[in-house]
């Protein structure tokens, strides 16, 4: 098909009053099928016919999560300039777009008092690291202190959890992707990422045990309270090394080796925390550099944690 033929049927797939409003919805942020056909009041198949359109015009991106698929606005091309041009046209107050609006706005309540009702199941297990003063705010800035005020293209976050790195690095990229494997807590993270209006964050369900090398490339990767769930942290750096572009970096925060065992019987930790001389292992193994590494220690002498920051890098960069 020509270039002229492709675009005629990017204009056809996005000329219909319902699939319309569907882009407008997907400008708010991601939105899995059932989401879409409660706030139209449509029936499945038909949401999903014109989903699909939308897609095969590469005006929208679907990502399948199991027997899920959430989708949003395509993030480049054709088609995502022009469905970006299309909903900043759209009449915020149209009667059926400000129906639509007062729908999503009621799916994401419901969302997030879901999502409220997990946290405060796991709000003991979620506080522990207050309790054992850990330093959280000095760390975070450091974190986002080793991007030196750059801004990246991809930066993908393994074990996103809660979506907090999203938030804590919104302005170092242009792109953010967390992956986590627990629905629940994705739950927790796509209420955060849209109180905190971060349209260029999404969360994906992913097994970061198994990751799948079509995620990335990504010029960084975070790895965030993590690697202490692993019993071989080295292999998990290793196929997380390979979403890295050439040049790629990793960043990576976890706590210094400590003798709390009940962290291991109480809250699943496999690893009682990580040492220097481990990580400059695990990292030469995997072809990368450790470039700087910080150590926070705890205010508390008794029973507190030592927080470490590696910074590492790909050695495959080329000047």
């Amino acid at each position: 098909m020509s270039g002229l033929g492709k675009l005629v049927g990017v204009l056809k797939a996005a000329g219909e009053s319902t699939r319309l409003r569907l882009l407008a919805l997907l400008a708010d942020g991601d939105h899995s099928v059932k989401d879409l056909t409660e706030i139209l009041d449509q029936s499945q198949p038909r949401v999903s016919r014109h989903l699909k359109l939308l897609a095969d015009a590469g005006l929208v991106q679907r990502h399948a999560e199991g027997a899920w698929a959430y989708y949003r606005l395509a993030p480049e091309g054709q088609g995502a300039e022009l469905a970006r041009w299309l909903t900043a046209r759209v009449d915020p107050n149209a009667p059926e777009r400000k129906r639509d609006k007062a729908r999503q706005a009621e799916a994401r309540a419901e969302q997030q008092a879901v999502a409220a009702d997990y946290f405060a199941k796991v709000a003991e297990s979620w506080d522990l690291l207050k309790t054992l003063h850990v330093p959280e705010a000095a760390v975070e800035a450091a974190v986002l202190a080793e991007l030196g005020g750059r801004k990246v293209d991809l930066l993908v976050d393994l074990g996103t959890g809660t979506g907090r790195m999203l938030e804590v690095l919104a302005p170092a990229y242009k792109q953010g992707i967390g992956l986590d494997s627990s629905r629940e807590m994705l739950a927790v993270a796509r209420s955060r990422l849209v109180a905190s209006g971060l349209s260029h964050a999404q969360v994906r369900l992913g097994d970061i045990g198994a990751l799948d090398p079509s995620i990335g490339p990504a010029d960084v990767v975070v790895i965030h309270q993590v690697l202490h769930y692993f019993d071989d942290p080295g292999r998990m750096l290793a196929q997380a090394r390979r979403l890295l572009k050439p040049g790629g970096e990793i960043l990576i925060v976890d706590f210094a080796p400590h003798d709390l065992e009940f962290l291991r019987t109480d809250h699943a930790h496999r690893r009682l925390g990580l040492s220097r001389e481990q990580m400059n292992d695990w990292a030469a193994l995997a072809g990368l550099d450790v470039l700087a590494a910080r150590e926070f220690p705890s205010d508390s002498k008794d029973r507190g944690l030592t927080v470490c920051l590696w910074h590492l890098g790909d050695r495959s960069k080329v000047d």
